[in-house]
């Protein structure tokens, strides 16, 4: 099968975007497939600071093509980008026809996909993540819109969990029955366990440095933190320079670490190096570090959040706090520093459970089996208007 796949985020960009996109590229060639990858970047310094940036690197046995998100970093102008994306994909299928287009994000890459899916008479595949169905659409009416047109008429909608399905469509009004729910992945062959060390314990927070992922939550518990511990936060985004001045408001300077951008190949061996793995999120679609971090035998210490409850379980594979209770977080945390017993049974159960439920070849058949029920099945008409109105996200596009 000739496959599309259109990414709003990749590599070096550092996301779960990215880290989605990398290994179902890789199951669709083990496959057999003939894969086309079109990517959006950002080539702007500044913008690249939140997520990295540069274009998208060579995938073996892929088509990549990078497309610099020009108009997102010219004042958020997204309809100019979605144009380029769209002119792309056409032009691609005029060198070799594809029998699929699948978009990662429905806005604005699946509702570009959308649009030249029907002009090419092919089927939609939309992934809808993280952000993307939390946020996209809470913003302005233009998005808004497109959020809902999507959500309507694509080929077929991809989701992580049950969780992260009620929550879009109790927002967007999306009926429960349109979405297909295929769980996030790992790949256990590269996040395996590392050898158990003395000393302190030692806390790890790896991902986008966000407030909304609860990076500030997790460094105000630490404030007053007693027992043997140290913490390193890994990673790039939009609230480093936040991250960094509360915790030197906290004195906190001599145990906690900021690393920075961590390239993919180098994850393992953080996560290795580390014991507790901390995800005091607000909202995921499901979230690829807590599942890089069960493979990896670390015990888990999250949130009741949308997205987080569909792998972990409060008391059996992880420890579960409400979004934003910094008190509870305080508390949880302090139970796994002063308790290795606990640490040990928490990491031991997620690691038998992501090895036996969220592996990638399971879900990539899963996927190819969607592309292969909509062989033949053109994308429907839809309204391809919109209104441009004001968005908070064209100021700060990179936050979209």
């Amino acid at each position: 099968m000739r496959i599309c796949f259109v990414s709003r985020r990749f590599l070096p960009a550092i996301s779960g975007m990215s880290i989605y996109a990398i290994n179902l590229l890789r199951q669709l060639v083990a496959a057999g497939h003939d894969v086309t990858m079109v990517s959006q970047y950002y080539g702007d310094p500044a913008r690249a600071r939140v997520y990295g940036g540069g274009p998208p690197p060579p995938v073996a046995g892929v088509h990549v093509v990078g497309l610099e998100a020009l108009g997102e970093q010219d004042g958020g102008d997204f309809e100019r980008d979605i144009d380029v994306m769209i002119a792309t994909i056409v032009r691609e299928h005029a060198r070799r026809p594809f029998d699929v287009i699948h978009a990662q994000y429905g806005y604005p890459t699946g509702w570009a996909a959308m649009i030249a899916a029907r002009r090419l008479l092919l089927p939609c595949v939309v992934s809808i993540q993280g952000g993307d169905g939390h946020w996209v659409g809470s913003c302005c009416e233009t998005h808004r819109l497109a959020m809902v047109r999507v959500l309507d008429h694509a080929g077929a909608l991809l989701i992580g969990g049950r969780s992260f399905a009620d929550a879009v469509s109790a927002r967007l009004g999306t009926p429960l029955d349109r979405f297909t729910i295929v769980p996030g992945a790992v790949d256990t062959q590269l996040f395996t366990p590392g050898e158990p060390a003395s000393g302190p314990v030692r806390l790890l927070y790896h991902g986008r440095v966000d407030r909304r992922k609860g990076v500030l939550d997790f460094l105000q518990s630490l404030s007053a933190m007693a027992g043997d511990w140290t913490a390193t936060i890994s990673g790039i985004g939009p609230d480093v320079d936040a991250a960094q001045a509360l915790a030197v408001a906290l004195s906190l300077n001599d145990r906690v670490a900021f690393s920075g951008y961590a390239d993919y190949a180098a994850a393992p061996a953080l996560y290795r190096a580390h014991d507790v793995f901390v995800s005091p999120t607000y909202a995921e679609g499901f979230s690829n570090t807590i599942l890089e971090a069960m493979a990896s035998r670390l015990a888990v210490l999250s949130c009741r959040s949308v997205g987080v409850v569909d792998c972990i379980r409060d008391g059996e594979n992880g420890l579960l706090t409400e979004p934003g209770d910094v008190p509870a977080l305080a508390a949880a945390l302090a139970r796994l520093i002063a308790d290795p017993g606990l640490r040990e049974r928490l990491a031991a159960s997620a690691l038998a459970e992501c090895r036996s439920v969220y592996s990638w070849e399971a879900v990539g058949r899963r996927i190819m089996a969607v592309y292969e029920a909509l062989r033949g099945r053109p994308q429907r008409a839809f309204d391809t208007d919109l209104p441009v109105t004001p968005c908070r996200y064209r100021a700060e596009p990179h936050l979209l």
